[in-house]
């Protein structure tokens, strides 16, 4: 009997044990609605605070970049506008990144620089087809490798003055990309482009003040990648082609037109020499480039050449020039490990990904890169410029990088920035900012100076 009354006892204790343990383990959302738990582990990986389920179908982390920039400018000729010295907050970054099952993924990415928000990518995206993907949000479209390349990984500061407006960046839109083995496809429909309050304001006035429709873009890319199965080289070879109406993402005066501007170098320096001002009753603009990139080990090489032709209405007032403007740009850029580090590319991003230091202490990366961009075509002049650009970075870790630039730029005589530049003496010598007036004495016009420009960045 007491061996009975014993084993009763013992059964309502685990009992109650059980029920207590299966009470503590119940929880509810705000709804009152009981949820499903799962335990998460959390880890640094390289840098990057990740949380993530034992089975892995769940992950979250954080993706965060501080680049802290200084530039001094010098050489310009005396009497054309002084181009001021400064430093800034390039970029500020917060972006939170989730897979939150095997096939669905979702990213927030806001950008704080200098205290102005602006949102960069929004993405919800499906995995769940074999070698497929579908995407949908604001975010970055395919086309240029330099562009979709990310700040982080590039070998210098800026990226050429092709990435700045000759092609797409982010814009809201659905994507559909195949990559696998040797190929990479990706085809695109797009609306406005979505970066802060400002270009929100003017898309919401197009709508409600004139009933305006948004603008299509259709971009597609293509990339065959014949040494995919190399960890020590790799082979880029890339077209891709981007056909776009006029969108309401513009002051709804500058509706139906398109206007290409670019800096020189580093956003400190806020001329925009090169700038064909708004070209209006723009029918649409059919942007194309051609790309051969690759690495071995630690050598990296890149080189793009990007046309826009920007067509007319047909039924544009007679006294407008409708013939095809066709503008244009390239670059070409080396970039080298010293110390045996070893360049890394991405290919179901057909991007270039984080380099591989070669020392425990680090590693030394030389750069050199040579771009241009002229935006003088069919009666429009905006004026052409040419990079000579030299840099070096210091990775002290897989977070932390020191970089130098040296870089000289110099324009022609029509990169005066809508008219607001000096860019020449006339006959008299006195500095002018109208081109036909210019007097070229030793053979030269336009606006020509040198960069040096330090950055410290840190990604975490």
């Amino acid at each position: 009997m007491k061996k009975l009354i014993l084993s009763m006892a013992c059964l309502g204790l685990s009992l109650t044990a059980y029920a207590q343990n299966e009470k503590d383990s119940v929880r509810y959302d705000q709804y009152g609605i009981k949820v499903d738990r799962k335990p998460l582990q959390t880890e640094e990986r390289n840098g990057i605070l990740v949380m993530e389920s034992k089975d892995s179908n769940y992950k979250l982390w954080f993706d965060i970049r501080v680049h802290v920039d200084a530039a001094t400018f010098f050489g310009q000729d005396k009497d054309y506008d002084p181009i001021g010295d400064g430093a800034s907050i390039r970029r500020a970054r917060f972006a939170v990144k989730g897979q939150v099952t095997p096939e669905w993924y979702g990213e927030v990415d806001v950008n704080f620089a200098n205290g102005v928000l602006e949102l960069k990518d929004a993405i919800v995206r499906y995995t769940g087809f074999n070698d497929w993907e579908l995407q949908a949000g604001n975010f970055k479209e395919n086309f240029q490798l330099t562009r979709n390349t990310s700040s982080r990984y590039q070998p210098l500061m800026e990226r050429p003055m092709v990435a700045n407006n000759l092609g797409p960046n982010r814009s809201v839109g659905v994507n559909a990309k195949y990559q696998k083995k040797w190929i990479f496809a990706s085809y695109g429909v797009f609306f406005h482009a979505v970066e802060d309050s400002e270009t929100r304001t003017y898309v919401e006035d197009n709508n409600k003040d004139y009933g305006r429709k948004e603008g299509l873009a259709h971009t597609a890319k293509v990339v065959f990648q014949p040494l995919y199965k190399s960890s020590d080289a790799s082979l880029h070879l890339g077209a891709a082609v981007s056909r776009r109406k006029p969108s309401t993402d513009v002051d709804p005066g500058e509706y139906g037109g398109v206007r290409i501007s670019t800096r020189n170098a580093t956003s400190i320096n806020r001329k925009k020499y090169l700038d064909t001002d708004v070209i209006p009753n723009v029918n649409f603009s059919l942007y194309s480039t051609y790309e051969i990139a690759g690495h071995y080990k630690g050598l990296r090489f890149e080189s793009a050449y990007v046309q826009d032709d920007v067509h007319i209405l047909k039924d544009a007032p007679a006294n407008v020039n409708k013939s095809v403007k066709k503008f244009h740009g390239g670059y070409v850029m080396a970039s080298y490990l010293l110390f045996g580090g070893k360049q890394k590319y991405d290919y179901n991003g057909a991007k270039f990904n984080q380099v591989k230091r070669g020392r425990s202490w680090g590693d030394i990366e030389l750069a050199a890169r040579y771009d241009y961009m002229d935006l003088n075509s069919g009666g429009v002049l905006g004026g052409s410029g040419e990079n000579y650009t030299f840099g070096i970075n210091y990775y002290t870790s897989k977070n932390v990088r020191f970089s130098l630039d040296y870089q000289y730029s110099n324009n022609d005589r029509y990169a005066n920035g809508k008219g607001k530049l000096f860019v020449g003496h006339d006959v008299n010598g006195n500095p002018t900012k109208d081109p036909s007036q210019v007097v070229e004495a030793d053979g030269k016009a336009g606006v020509d100076f040198h960069m040096v420009a330090a950055r410290i960045q840190i990604d975490f």
